[in-house]
């Protein structure tokens, strides 16, 4: 009772910092995603279509959600007066401008797309062709879109702007950062979302067509399956992430990492830049089996390593729940400070490489002792270059006070950060 007490009072004086993200948003997206599995499995909806339809149920309600409840366009962060609508004819040359800016950037990254070989082969075959579909669509809603946004923007000239008066040769101020950081913004998106689009029907399509009367019987399969889940959830909210980036929602990005190490940290962990595939130069795997084989024989030993494993990508998935709609690499779109984040301000990374080391156990081996120690030394580079990348993460979102202040408040408060701090015998810092 003392210690509850005492608990109380301290959280009550270091109060956490309020979360860019409310929980009810990714509840929200939540409970959409899991009505739609439940009726795909009911109705055996196994294919991309139904995939892209998860997708959806996963951003709707969250976008209901933000807007009726939250009522995240009134934030100030979304730069946004919607009380007092500029005429028209003060905005249109903006907006046409604007818009040359943004047409000539998705030109950009459409030769990119047309020209790499590597994004018309392989289950990115599917992204070109979801890319493909929503083009014309795209192309022209964003006409009336800028013209309706620009009105109600108090600072319309962004770097979609500044990029198209500087294609234009106008003569006034052009911020070249800001054109930089339009570009950047993109950029991410472009890489990303195609490949988060490539992924979406082959995890979704393996949970529907899962087993429930085989999986039971097997502490393996079952893990394996409800892994299959975990990840089926994270890749449906990172998609809508990556899709809805708009100021109305908040959701825009406020600033893409400028930072060339905080680039390369992050594409070399996705393809085709990966260091970590098959035959990459961090390939850990020859030499090693997964925890299904090292304990096989053992029923209660793979329950419960399988459980941790569960456990381990629940956590995972956890985190890119808390975002909401606003989840990104290389980005800041607003700093969260709920969920896994009371807890670490890197639980994604964490739980990721302790599944890695627990699942693959790389100083065991099928094969020899140096195997073995070349497996360990690879898989700690792996997480030497997630710890590099939460590094390059911070450097960029410490830009902003708001995460200066939550990272301070963790280093206080968080669980990990103060077993860090008790493990190499530091006090944690006062307030």
């Amino acid at each position: 009772m003392f210690h509850d007490t005492a608990l109380a009072r301290a959280t009550t004086a270091d109060p956490r910092p309020t979360s860019a993200v409310s929980t009810g948003c990714g509840m929200a997206g939540l409970a959409g995603l899991l009505i739609w599995i439940a009726l795909a499995r009911y109705y055996n909806m196994d294919g991309p279509y139904a995939a892209l339809v998860n997708v959806a149920a996963c951003g709707v309600p969250m976008v209901l959600w933000s807007v009726l409840v939250d009522k995240v366009y009134l934030n100030p962060t979304t730069g946004i007066d919607w009380s007092s609508p500029k005429p028209w004819r003060e905005t249109i040359d903006i907006s046409l401008t604007k818009l040359a800016g943004l047409w000539v950037t998705w030109a950009a990254i459409a030769l990119i797309y047309a020209t790499e070989r590597f994004y018309w082969q392989g289950n990115f075959a599917f992204s070109m062709w979801c890319f493909q579909m929503a083009a014309p669509v795209l192309f022209a809603l964003s006409i009336p879109y800028v013209l309706w946004m620009d009105r109600r923007t108090i600072e319309p000239k962004d770097g979609a702007w500044a990029l198209g008066a500087w294609l234009m040769g106008l003569k006034e101020p052009i911020e070249k950062e800001a054109i930089y950081n339009h570009l950047r913004g993109w950029g991410v998106k472009a890489f990303f979302l195609a490949f988060m689009l490539a992924i979406v029907p082959g995890g979704f399509g393996e949970f529907i067509r899962g087993d429930v009367s085989q999986v039971l019987r097997d502490p393996v399969a079952l893990a394996n399956w409800l892994i299959t889940f975990m990840f089926l959830m994270d890749v449906a909210f990172a998609t809508v992430g990556y899709i809805l980036t708009f100021r109305p929602l908040d959701s825009h990005i406020r600033t893409a990492t400028p930072y060339a190490a905080g680039w390369m940290s992050a594409l070399i962990c996705y393809p085709p830049f990966i260091l970590m595939a098959e035959n990459g130069p961090l390939d850990y795997h020859p030499g090693t089996s997964e925890w299904s084989v090292w304990f096989a024989g053992h029923p209660i030993i793979l329950s419960l390593v399988g459980a941790v494993l569960v456990g381990l990508t629940a956590i995972y998935a956890w985190a890119t729940i808390a975002f909401g709609f606003r989840f990104s690499n290389l980005t800041h779109r607003g700093i969260l400070t709920h969920g896994p984040y009371a807890f670490s301000r890197h639980p994604a990374y964490l739980s990721k490489n302790l599944f890695w080391w627990i699942s693959t156990i790389p100083f065991l081996t099928t094969g020899s002792l140096t195997d073995a120690v070349r497996a360990t030394i690879l898989l700690s580079a792996v997480s030497g270059v997630y710890y590099w990348r939460a590094r390059t993460e911070e450097r960029h979102l410490g830009l902003d006070p708001a995460y200066r202040e939550y990272s301070a408040w963790m280093a206080r408060n968080g669980l990990i950060p103060r077993f860090f701090a008790w493990a190499m015998g530091k006090a944690p810092p006062q307030k």
